[in-house]
């Protein structure tokens, strides 16, 4: 199963906490934005991204303690918009 998510990453510290949440999943979780697709497990892939924009995570399993924590990136979106 595949579920994904749009979220923001606007800071350094952010995107440092994103892949150490995403590094506990014993799954496949992809980061996009436009054609780009960075592997969330990756400092370095996800620091390459614009963490400006809206990113779309792909997840390639279940872990409700992180789908937890990307509904609360999610739900920066909306408050920023």
């Amino acid at each position: 199963m595949m579920n994904q998510k749009r979220i923001m990453l606007p800071t350094v510290a952010d995107a440092k906490e994103f892949v150490e949440r995403a590094s506990k999943c014993d799954f496949d979780i992809d980061v996009f934005y436009n054609r780009v697709i960075i592997d969330a497990k990756s400092i370095l892939g996800v620091l390459s991204l614009d963490l400006t924009r809206i990113l779309t995570v792909s997840m390639h399993g279940e872990n409700a303690e992180f789908e937890s924590y990307l509904d609360e990136l999610a739900e920066k979106i909306h408050t920023a918009a």
